[in-house]
């Protein structure tokens, strides 16, 4: 790799306008995680969302705790899971303090998985990030059910005679859904409660919903507080949208809002900057101005909440570029903290950036045609 001048004059040298002053530590977990290499860009196709989406979870600290973790248990078949967790290997045991480590494998098998990604288009980010997360917790579900099987935990075998089986399905259908969570459960579900009041008798009905990242709705010059409030917002059903009450037994107007029930350990939120335009029978692209602090806490949680001041830290953005003279042109790229310094990673370049550099990714205060850099998953931990 080239030897840059240090543009900061903390040192005489930087490499990829990193400051090799920093320390060995902070280059070891920060410069190597750059995934892809230009070279590669003909063989690979278009992968920047999912070297963004890689890179932004590599510095979410519990979930490349728990990937670096399910490296080193006994060897199983190749997966999304294993390719992910040789690639998160060869970042945290790499000894050159720069480097660039190419995805190979780990898109190979993407791509051998789902159709959708086998191709040399580019990808929405945030579909890849869904699609990582639920088929990394279907493995570890699809693992569980099959330890079970084989350490013989099978009523059958016990002695317990065939008439006390019935009588606590209940219980074994609860510990069944508790062994169903997994470490990404733990480390990104959330639960939203999904509230109707019924404007004549006035009883409330509850459900509630698991989620592992939110998206929400933006509008121009607001910040990601007030989408969150807009996601729950109180909407009336009335017309021909009426609510069925079970206390009335007929169709009557009530209101509907979303709060947030349980809040995750990660929260990632995903900024809804596609909208399908009808008179252009397409999507278009919203480089909206949207504020994201660098600490935030949730105002739209429910009375029953679980810790509802919880406090989070920002910790990785994926931010999605506009090219202002064609609107659809995406191409992905991540900010990342790690050691307290925050780093612009873009495909294989690594950039240390200040805080106030952030700023520049909140999009655009005005609907003109130019280039933009806009933030589209927000990945937010929290500090308990």
């Amino acid at each position: 790799l080239d030897v840059l001048p240090c543009k900061d004059n903390h040192c005489g040298y930087m490499t990829h306008t990193i400051c090799t002053c920093m320390s060995s530590h902070v280059l070891h977990q920060s410069l190597i995680c750059s995934l892809f290499n230009h070279n590669l860009v003909t063989q690979f196709g278009n992968t920047c969302y999912c070297n963004s989406v890689l890179q932004a979870l590599y510095f979410c600290r519990p979930f490349r705790e728990k990937v670096l973790a399910y490296k080193i248990q006994p060897r199983r078949k190749e997966s999304l899971l294993t390719c992910l967790a040789d690639l998160f290997n060869s970042i945290a045991t790499q000894k050159k303090k720069v480097g660039v480590i190419p995805p190979k494998k780990f898109i190979s098998r993407l791509r051998k998985e789902n159709e959708l990604f086998d191709n040399y288009m580019q990808q929405d980010a945030h579909e890849f990030l869904n699609y990582l997360l639920n088929t990394i917790a279907d493995l570890l579900q699809e693992e569980k059910s099959q330890e079970r099987q084989q350490n013989g935990k099978v009523v059958q075998n016990g002695g317990s005679g065939g008439g006390g089986g019935s009588g606590s399905s209940t219980g074994e259908g609860e510990t069944e859904e508790k062994t169903q969570q997994t470490w990404v459960h733990e480390i990104f579900q959330g639960t939203l409660t999904n509230e109707t009041r019924c404007l004549n008798c006035e009883a409330v009905s509850s459900k509630d919903e698991d989620f592992l990242d939110l998206s929400v709705d933006v509008e121009q010059n607001t910040s990601i507080t007030h989408c969150l409030r807009g996601f729950s917002n109180t909407e009336t059903l009335c017309s021909e949208c009426k609510y069925y009450c079970e206390q009335c037994r007929s169709k009557q107007e009530a209101q509907k809002r979303m709060r947030v029930k349980k809040l995750p350990m990660i929260l990632a939120l995903h900024l809804k900057r596609f909208k399908y335009m009808d008179q252009l029978h397409r999507y278009t692209k919203l480089s909206y101005r949207v504020v994201f602090p660098l600490e935030l806490r949730l105002f739209n949680t429910s009375g029953d909440a679980t810790n509802p001041d919880r406090l989070y830290d920002l910790v990785a953005v994926g931010r999605d570029f506009n090219h202002g003279a064609f609107n659809n042109y995406s191409h992905y790229i991540t900010i990342v903290k790690s050691h307290g310094f925050w780093l612009l990673f873009d495909d294989d370049i690594v950039e240390k950036i200040d805080a106030q550099a952030i700023e520049e990714f909140f999009g655009l205060t005005s609907d003109i045609s130019k280039n933009s850099e806009s933030g589209y998953i927000l990945f937010y931990q929290s500090r308990d």
